[in-house]
């Protein structure tokens, strides 16, 4: 039971001024605030109880002690060996480097685990493994995402298309039926052309699940199937690294789901595939 900080680390820059107080005041101090009644609470942070209870609202808990207990399964579970995210700083050693970028990717994975809706992941891979057709929407980094699914799924004989140019993806949207699938994936989640490919997907019929980072984007909020992961991306490393591994991970995870449900079809493509491409 855990994700409290994660959840408001996640969700900071859309709470409230007063909100705002309390999340920064539980971030920087997890292991004193699990100790603390809202009261105390309240007024170490300079808010007020009404305040606290908002603020679990806003983040999806029933209140102060559900908080409090998925903030102790946080600390309870933590990795000593990584301590949070780690910005890349002038003159980093190599080792140094090695360490920060790995960390801050495993980080962003074991994040992405703990928000990550388990029944939700399960309806998109019924949706994906029923669907006639499966499109993977993506610009810019997001499309190198989209691309790689596109190579894993056709690899067990599920009909994929990705698209570079968003102007091609459009016009793909446009001819997807009832009977398709569009996995729209966007880290922000307010790519304009994504957004637009998962309305008229939406209006022909189609599913539409979406891979965005945890809150309430617009991609995420018109999805039939919303997936969320997890990867804070500052300054030097908004080049999408951490969110690019959580979203490569998340396709893997529906990848190797919807192979497990067909599990001796897909042995057999595979292995197909793998022939043919030995002889070249």
């Amino acid at each position: 039971m855990n994700g409290g900080l994660i959840r408001l680390r996640e969700l900071y820059e859309t709470l409230s001024p007063s909100e705002h107080k309390i999340a920064a005041y539980i971030l920087q101090n997890p292991d004193e605030m699990i100790q603390l009644s809202i009261a105390d609470l309240a007024t170490k942070s300079g808010s007020s109880q009404a305040a606290i209870v908002r603020l679990c609202k806003s983040i999806g808990f029933k209140g102060y002690q559900d908080l409090k207990i998925k903030v102790a399964g946080d600390l309870q579970g933590r990795d000593p060996a990584i301590i949070g995210y780690q910005e890349i700083r002038p003159n980093d050693t190599i080792s140094a480097i090695m360490q920060n970028v790995s960390n801050n990717n495993i980080q962003s994975i074991r994040d992405t685990l703990t928000i990550l809706d388990e029944a939700m992941v399960e309806r998109a891979v019924e949706a994906i493994d029923r669907a006639k057709v499966i499109y993977f929407f993506g610009v810019g980094a997001s499309n190198l995402i989209a691309m790689d699914a596109q190579q894993k799924f056709l690899r067990i004989n599920k009909m994929s298309f990705s698209f570079a140019d968003p102007h091609v993806q459009l016009t793909s949207a446009i001819t997807a039926t009832a009977d398709d699938v569009a996995v729209c994936i966007s880290y922000s989640g307010e790519t304009k052309e994504v957004i637009r490919a998962a309305s008229i997907v939406k209006d022909n019929g189609g599913t539409v699940i979406s891979i965005a980072k945890y809150g309430n984007s617009t991609l995420s909020r018109s999805a039939d199937i919303p997936l969320c992961t997890s990867a804070t991306e500052n300054e030097i490393r908004s080049g999408a690294m951490a969110s690019r591994i959580t979203q490569l991970n998340l396709i893997d995870i529906l990848y190797l789901a919807v192979a497990s449900r067909n599990y001796e079809q897909s042995v057999t493509y595979l292995e197909k595939s793998r022939q043919h491409i030995k002889r070249l």
